[in-house]
């Protein structure tokens, strides 16, 4: 085929302004300016004969040739790289929530570190939806409740078990029998406001409650509970330690909830063997006595259920 080729600069120049819907943040992600990328989009347009972008006052849109050529060059470049990593991967990166890492992941690193001395482990705090060529990821936990990416391999780790907690001088003041929730103060996330609903509906209570305060992030709820500010609702894999140190109790026990805890595994990397060495690892720690439900006492819930029938 003859002719004047585009170069690779504008068509990763293309690409990013589309995907991003902003020159000025292709520039950032490409580390050129912004008068770059506008020339390298212009030139694209002479060669091609044709607009590729509308552009506004304060951001552009793809025409639909536009936006069809930049579909195809995001396929073209993830392969580009896939392929790259297949035969000179990168460091293993981990994804997850800062929460995890903090309340989960952290206190279990230094056995895997042991176990494997010679893996380098990286991290990349984030709980939604990612790409793992782009954001170069290996590994991500996550919520079942989250859109995972296409041909992601996702592999299904534990139910997700939930339950209310606080701090041990919480329940003994408000947790004297007959136990009133409603005149507790109630905590939630706020990246799962229904909490409180889904453990009301999973323990098949006739109760309606509405948390009082919220926290930004699961991390600052269990603060807040742990410091007696009130009864968080929250997974029990964030306060498993927590609960085993004695700093938190659980008084009324933990139910199994509406998600699971699941590994997403980059498609291109998964015959990698530091690969395959991370799921198991993650597999094994996240299957571990009393990461579910089995070893929690279900008396507190009946305790409660005759509470509310008197």
């Amino acid at each position: 085929m003859g002719g004047n080729r585009p170069s690779l600069n504008a068509l990763r120049a293309l690409e990013a302004t589309v995907r991003l819907s902003s020159m000025t943040a292709a520039a950032d992600e490409l580390f050129v300016t912004h008068g770059a990328v506008s020339r390298h989009i212009k030139s694209l347009e002479e060669m091609f004969g044709i607009p590729l972008l509308l552009r506004g006052a304060r951001s552009v849109q793809a025409t639909p040739e536009g936006a069809r050529l930049a579909t195809e060059l995001s396929s073209a470049f993830m392969l580009i790289a896939s392929s790259v990593d297949q035969l000179q991967p990168g460091p293993l990166t981990l994804s997850c929530s800062s929460t995890i890492m903090m309340s989960w992941l952290i206190p279990r690193l230094g056995a895997f570190h042991e176990q494997h001395p010679d893996i380098e482990l990286r991290f990349n705090m984030n709980y939604d939806r990612i790409d793992f060529v782009r954001d170069e990821i290996s590994v991500a936990i996550r919520n079942s409740m989250i859109e995972p990416p296409k041909e992601v391999i996702i592999k299904d780790m534990v139910d997700e078990w939930i339950g209310p907690v606080c701090s041990p001088e919480y329940v003994a003041k408000h947790f004297a029998a007959p136990i009133e929730l409603n005149q507790c103060i109630l905590l939630a996330s706020k990246t799962r406001p229904g909490g409180w609903t889904d453990w009301v509906k999973m323990s098949g209570l006739a109760l309606e409650l509405r948390p009082q305060k919220s926290y930004d992030h699961f991390y600052l709820l269990i603060q807040a509970a742990a410091c007696g500010l009130g009864i968080a609702m929250v997974p029990k894999i964030l306060v498993l330690d927590d609960l085993r140190s004695g700093k938190l109790v659980a008084p009324l026990g933990f139910v199994s909830g509406r998600f699971k805890i699941v590994l997403w595994i980059a498609p291109h990397l998964r015959a990698r063997h530091e690969i395959k060495t991370l799921v198991d690892w993650l597999t094994k720690e996240f299957r571990k006595p009393g990461m579910q439900g089995g070893s929690i006492d279900p008396a507190p819930i009946k305790l409660l259920r005759a509470a509310l029938a008197r």
